[in-house]
């Protein structure tokens, strides 16, 4: 009886690691989605005049991370809903590293909302549009 509990949770194990490789690879071909007109990319050499005097959530990304895939539809939607001096921005991190190095972006997705320049709040990971659109309501 012991043996064949043993084999069951064997071949549940290897199962799981079938599909954990499986749904890797799925995310990992998943191409990237365009960017919506109203996002800014920034850049080392744009970065302080594009965040100045604005609400500037700045998403930190890398075109190989999977969550980062997820959040870019989400970023799109956010800045569809976004008015007044609040906007969606996007650093590339291999492009600028500099730029994640300055910020101390340890793990990506991180996006860190400025507020004049000044990072006022930071978040690890995937959120959700009305989540978002929380925190930038909470900072105008």
């Amino acid at each position: 009886m012991a043996q064949i509990i043993i084999g069951i949770l064997a071949l549940v194990i290897v199962g799981f690691f079938i599909l954990a490789k499986v749904a890797k690879n799925k995310m990992k071909n998943t191409p990237m989605v365009d960017d919506h007109k109203n996002i800014i990319t920034l850049t080392d050499k744009n970065f302080q005049i594009k965040t100045k005097n604005k609400l500037v959530l700045v998403d930190f990304w890398a075109s190989w991370c999977a969550p980062c895939k997820m959040m870019a539809p989400i970023l799109n939607d956010v800045s569809e809903e976004l008015n007044g001096n609040s906007y969606i921005g996007k650093v590339n991190i291999e492009q600028y590293q500099v730029l994640a190095q300055k910020f101390q972006v340890r793990n990506i997705p991180t996006l860190i909302l400025f507020k004049n320049g000044k990072e006022i709040k930071r978040f690890v990971g995937i959120k959700s549009k009305k989540y978002l659109l929380n925190e930038i309501a909470k900072a105008s």
